[in-house]
């Protein structure tokens, strides 16, 4: 019903702009390849073409493309008793095709065998009830201030998405009816449709995002698919517990040590373990703390000590556990009424009433031969007394009161470095139990501490207690197979809600894409990807990543030969 009182006409006519402005697009003009909306260029395409063989992530480049687009898909299920009589007269007429050529003598190519066996399938599992019968229409529109600018990025969509074989066209004389079809309106005007199975159509969403932002993470790089920030809080994740795999010369290092440098910034105390010297210019450079553990050194660590800053933190039936491990690994092993009989010795140290110092393990060994029990004495005698003795039978003497701390192995004999890394990783535990902080704790060449059932079991357990004192241990290898074909460490993968994967090689892909259940562009990305270049695996997201230092950090953190040479040259001069 129209209301005929002139006043209201001439307000409805003639009235503001700002009413108008709600209801109706301001400056619109309308060209036969593009719309111009408030000096915004407006471009609208479809899909008119696809891939005959559909796979997973075959529209990422679409959904990752890094421009000022949207995207409607617009679905709509087909009626499968309609659909399948619509199929037999298209196979028949195929078929009728095939017969004519092979008749006449022509050469049959996959123009025709491709689409009479995908009709001859789809009508199969639609009988059977496996599949279902979509209508699916892909439709885009462009924005940009240029007009220049929106052609050329016309032409790199069309190029991106043509790499893998789909084609887009121009809706020329039609961007009103497609723009419309863009909108949430949920009305497909274009009608640009293309039949598609279930199982085709699924594949259609991107059912996990390429963003990965944490409003209080730190910076890990740039993200390859879309060149945004990679920003990642690993203390916001259900654990902070990392695993790093990578080739020699992937860079696993190097990133490990872009984050540690952003989470000291952060406010994170950190603890390296350094099997290869790798961490100490790092050290340096923020004034940390290098403790060197070797023979000769001055730097000592008692595996009996409970004590941190003179307080006890340390309960004996935990220390008991760690303690057992590490001197089974020293003895080469225990038999259970060794084991028994260690497990009474150690807390009968500690039942000592008044003594001024903490036990030590010639303290142990001493009781082990009033027991008796001169075989398994034997067996510690060179940690003792032996060439080990200065390194295992002390007393604490550092200080870990920094932000800081890299302890340097790398002079340790290296049948003995799996007990220090035990030892020390033993000792950090009574630092983060002291007071609640979020700390992270780094094992370089952690494949080292798999090689023994003992310290793998220590480990284990290690990463799984980790979370109540807000610790993440982060532990890196070049040897993923050590882990993948290992109990203890598929535990320690699984137990690891960030998982940092870097360039690897034909013998562990394998066995890295089937425990992370990578799809296989991600296969194919870890077997070809370059220097610096990870997949993040966070909880569910899964990111392709370039870690990025700043001009300022990576003088600190390279350990490439000719940027260290060149580094000590500028020095000199």
């Amino acid at each position: 019903m129209i209301n005929s009182n002139p006043d209201i006409l001439h307000r409805f006519c003639h009235g503001e702009q700002e009413q108008i402005s709600l209801i109706s697009y301001e400056g619109l003009s309308e060209q036969p390849d593009h719309l111009l909306v408030d000096d915004t260029y407006i471009r609208c395409l479809y899909v008119s073409g696809y891939p005959f063989v559909a796979s997973s992530g075959w529209l990422d480049n679409l959904i990752n493309f890094n421009r000022n687009i949207d995207i409607a898909y617009h679905i709509q299920e087909i009626d499968v008793l309609a659909a399948i009589p619509k199929l037999e007269r298209k196979i028949t007429e195929l078929e009728s095709t095939k017969r004519a050529m092979i008749k006449s003598g022509k050469i049959i190519g996959t123009d025709l065998t491709d689409p009479l066996d995908s009709a001859i399938d789809i009508k199969n599992k639609l009988q059977r009830g496996q599949e279902k019968l979509f209508q699916v229409s892909i439709n885009i529109s462009l924005r940009a201030p240029s007009l220049n600018e929106l052609d050329n990025m016309t032409q790199l969509i069309e190029s991106v998405l043509a790499s893998r074989l789909f084609f887009v066209k121009n809706a020329r004389y039609a961007q009103i009816d497609a723009l419309q079809t863009v909108l949430p309106r949920a009305e497909d005007k274009l009608s640009q449709k293309r039949n598609m199975d279930s199982t085709t159509a699924s594949l259609c969403f991107p059912f996990s995002s390429a963003e990965l932002v944490h409003e209080s993470g730190i910076l890990y790089g740039v993200n390859l698919a879309n060149s945004s920030l990679v920003m990642l809080d690993r203390f916001s994740l259900n654990n902070a517990n990392s695993i790093t795999f990578a080739q020699s010369g992937s860079g696993k290092s190097y990133a490990s040590k872009v984050e540690i440098l952003r989470q000291l910034m952060q406010g994170v105390d950190v603890i390296v373990i350094d099997p290869e010297r790798e961490y100490q210019k790092l050290a340096e450079s923020v004034n940390g703390a290098s403790i060197r553990l070797a023979i000769g050194s001055s730097d000592h660590i008692n595996p009996f000590d409970l004590r941190l800053n003179g307080e006890q933190n340390r309960s004996v039936p935990e220390l008991t556990r760690d303690l057992l491990e590490i001197i089974s690994l020293m003895a080469g092993g225990l038999t259970s009424r060794e084991q028994t009989l260690t497990d009474k010795l150690i807390i009968g140290l500690y039942s000592v009433k008044g003594q001024a110092a903490m036990p030590t393990l010639g303290d142990f060994h001493r009781r082990l031969l009033a027991a008796g029990e001169t075989a398994l004495a034997e067996k510690l005698d060179k940690y003792v007394s032996g060439s080990l003795g200065g390194m295992f039978n002390v007393q604490t003497n550092i200080n870990l009161n920094n932000r800081l701390v890299v302890f340097d192995i790398k002079d340790s004999p290296e049948d003995i470095r799996q007990i220090m890394m035990m030892i020390i990783s033993g000792f950090v535990q009574s630092r983060v139990q002291s007071s609640l902080k979020k700390r992270l704790l780094v094992i370089d060449e952690g494949w080292l501490l798999l090689e023994h059932e003992q310290s793998a079991r220590f480990v284990s357990g290690l990463v799984r207690r980790a979370r109540k004192y807000w610790l993440g241990v982060a532990l890196i290898s070049q040897q993923a197979n050590d882990f993948l074909l290992n109990d203890y460490g598929k535990a320690i993968a699984s137990q690891s809600a960030l998982r940092i994967l870097m360039r690897q090689d034909t013998t562990t892909i394998k066995n890295v894409v089937t425990q992370f259940q990578l799809s296989e562009y991600e296969q194919n990305f870890l077997l070809t990807c370059d220097r610096g270049e990870a997949l993040i695996i966070a909880d569910l997201n899964h990111v392709a990543v370039s870690v990025v230092a700043s001009e300022t950090e990576h003088p600190l953190i390279t350990t490439d030969p000719s940027e260290v040479i060149q580094q000590v040259r500028s020095k000199k001069k």
